[in-house]
């Protein structure tokens, strides 16, 4: 737990999709559907509305 709290630690404050899903071990539709429901929503980038998510959204989850 310790190595895996160094490593968030480490990681930017916007959260890629595949970033989030390593964090909470969770497959990226899961972040898609919680994104759909409001349960944790996603900041959306680009034409295409690629979905990042702020990293203290993604440690409440992580903590609970």
């Amino acid at each position: 737990m310790e190595n895996k709290s160094k490593k968030i630690d480490s990681l930017p404050e916007i959260l890629t999709l595949q970033e989030a899903c390593e964090i909470l071990n969770c497959h990226p539709n899961t972040l898609r559907n919680w994104d759909n429901e409001g349960t944790l929503k996603a900041i959306r980038f680009g034409k295409r509305g690629d979905r990042r998510y702020r990293k203290e959204d993604i440690l409440k989850i992580f903590n609970k």
